[in-house]
């Protein structure tokens, strides 16, 4: 997979929703128990049972989304002893917890640094022309529904299931949706693993293209991956709804500027103006 790093194609004003969404879920990865000073996410049995009652009440659970089976105990976020040894302590949740909420809730949730900074680089790079075009207030709207989108359609293709989706991952496919409809011949800097990282400018419709026919492929089984947890199902759902609501903008939407050449020759040569 590559990695984009930089887009050539500037905006016309400043992507504050953008920006505030990057803030917003720092700060939950932040206040999210035992994630801020982790690397993988992963500590202790106390740490892991109180992340796990944290997930459980914020998380979109498929199962809960689409039967509306909400639990009827869940981890308190203690530690206990049973008959099999130390473990989380469960009981009636002590809350309401509202399905349809709860996916919104899950935009902001991540399991790791890893996964809050890829997401993070992703939408830095690709929102800001996306909100540009679209304006604010329509830009949060439309993150937000491409958002709702990925999470049901892996509810809908998982419904059995009783873990926890998180991540602002679907969302974020729709606005690489997007940015492809909108932008499909603009220069994106990438890196590209071969023994060392090597730097090319590769057009958007190359990168986005590449990215989501691996999705496609993860979520139908056809490819192996070791990352078995990630919801590549829900990507898929976010980013071909995030093409559909940006097909009406095409028309009208400035292209990108041409990228700057190399000059040899009488090209090089600076020109006189009389």
């Amino acid at each position: 997979m590559v990695i984009p790093v930089h887009d050539v194609n500037p905006v016309r004003r400043t992507p504050w929703v953008t920006y505030a969404l990057i803030v917003a879920n720092v700060l939950v990865f932040l206040s999210t128990p035992g994630m801020g000073d982790s690397v993988t996410g992963s500590g202790n049995l106390a740490q892991l049972c109180h992340l796990r009652a944290f997930m459980d009440h914020w998380a979109a659970v498929p199962r809960e989304l689409i039967h509306g089976q909400l639990p009827r105990v869940v981890p308190t976020g203690q530690v206990g002893v049973g008959a099999h040894g130390p473990g989380c302590v469960v009981a009636p949740p002590s809350y309401d917890k509202s399905p349809a909420l709860s996916v919104f809730t899950a935009m902001f949730l991540h399991g790791s640094w890893l996964h809050l900074l890829g997401n993070m680089l992703f939408l830095l790079i690709f929102g800001d022309n996306v909100e540009d075009r679209m304006g604010h207030v329509r830009y949060f709207v439309f993150y937000v529904a491409c958002g709702y989108a990925a999470g049901y359609g892996f509810a809908l293709l998982n419904d059995s299931s009783g873990d926890p989706l998180i991540g602002a991952s679907g969302a974020i496919a729709g606005v690489l949706g997007a940015y492809l409809v909108l932008y499909p011949r603009a220069r994106v800097w990438v890196l590209v693993p071969f023994l060392v990282f090597l730097p090319l400018r590769l057009p958007a419709w190359l990168v986005l293209g590449f990215w989501f026919v691996l999705q496609a492929l993860y979520s139908s089984g056809l490819a192996v991956t070791g990352a078995g947890t990630v919801a590549y199902a829900a990507h898929v759902a976010g980013f071909v709804v995030g093409v559909l609501l940006a097909w009406p903008l095409k028309p009208g939407t400035p292209a990108p500027p041409e990228p700057r050449r190399l000059l040899f020759g009488r090209q090089a040569r600076p020109r006189q103006v009389w």
